[in-house]
């Protein structure tokens, strides 16, 4: 997730287990350990720009990991802590803050490492948005009262209800993929793989992709709270199929090597987009409106220089209209109902 609700979570996971004469301490300890996995941000390379998507979330987020990347956030600690903790309750914090970066990013739809080296599968349970701020305010609050008053149960009520909204998001998810299942089934299509997503800062409106056949689908997914379910029109594009698609590449050729890591970290999400020039590649399993087909991210080929790496693009462009129509579809008064 966001910086802002690692160090949260890891501040209070550190909080809820100090003593009241630790707790400012251990509140430092455990914000700063949450937000230290994501030291991977920098393992980057201008001549490879897919090189961070190969090491984000990646050995720094794996459960196997937490020990020592504790350790090393305890030892970095120890300078500005030392006055205020012993070496041991100093390497507890710094732990229990670390420990819940990896697990708090399983809960998005990213995909997190969290079994390296065992596996170099991406785990990515699709439970919360990656900014929710009904998620970490209320977190953040608790935790402001636990160095206020000086108690740790107000911490420890943070957990749960971190741990409660959670829970909500994963009640939220499988009534999403039942709705997913219930429209592919009205289409008549073969659900071959897919699910539902959480959209930005909210658990009401899901993003829905699945694939049928050679065929990926979209749709924005409104499970009922208090109404009828509702969904939007179903947008679809072919999948992209480097042998098909570009069979002018040869398997040895960089870009083709690039296109092969870019399917990994997609899941095989990727669709062809309309482009000026050269090729253009896009991970469909995010979009600006969960209704869209327009990826966020995608890497660009020119087929001409095919020992050279791919360009990665960002189309994080909002325009006037994208948060009225993100909020109306949240609202349901821009999705149709769907009949039980």
């Amino acid at each position: 997730m966001d910086p802002l609700s690692q160090g949260v979570i890891g501040a209070i996971a550190a909080q809820s287990v100090a003593r009241r004469t630790e707790l400012r301490a251990a509140s430092v300890a455990g914000f700063a350990a949450g937000l230290l996995p994501d030291v991977d941000v920098f393992i980057r390379s201008a001549q490879d720009p897919l090189l961070f998507l190969d090491y984000h979330r990646h050995f720094t987020h794996a459960l196997a990991f937490i020990p020592i990347g504790g350790a090393i956030a305890a030892l970095l600690l120890w300078p500005l802590l030392r006055r205020w903790l012993p070496p041991r309750r100093l390497v507890l914090f710094c732990v229990l803050g670390y420990a819940t970066h990896g697990l708090l990013d399983a809960c998005t739809t990213y995909g997190t490492q969290l079994l390296w080296p065992f596996s170099d599968r991406r785990v990515a349970w699709n439970v919360v948005s990656v900014v929710d701020p009904t998620f970490t305010l209320p977190v953040l609050a608790l935790m402001g009262i636990t160095l206020l008053r000086g108690s740790p149960r107000w911490s420890r009520a943070a957990v749960l209800l971190a741990l409660a909204y959670l829970s909500l998001g994963w009640v939220q998810r499988e009534r999403a993929d039942a709705l997913l299942a219930r429209v592919a089934a009205e289409h008549g299509a073969v659900v071959e793989r897919g699910g539902a997503k959480p959209t930005f800062a909210n658990l009401l409106l899901w993003r829905g992709v699945w694939q049928s056949g050679d065929t990926l689908h979209v749709v924005a997914l409104r499970p009922g709270v208090f109404g009828p379910d509702r969904v939007s029109p179903v947008a679809t594009a072919p999948r992209f199929v480097p042998d098909r698609d570009i069979p002018m590449l040869r398997a040895d050729d960089r870009q083709a090597r690039d296109i092969a890591r870019f399917e990994h970290f997609s899941a095989g999400w990727l669709v062809r987009l309309p482009a000026d020039h050269g090729v253009l590649i896009g991970d469909l399993r995010y979009a600006m409106l969960p209704d869209r087909i327009d990826p966020l991210w995608a890497i660009r080929l020119d087929v001409e220089r095919p020992h050279e790496h791919v360009d990665y693009v960002t189309q994080r462009r909002v325009l006037p209209d994208t948060l009225a129509r993100f909020g109306c579809m949240i609202r349901g008064a821009c999705l149709a109902p769907l009949s039980r």
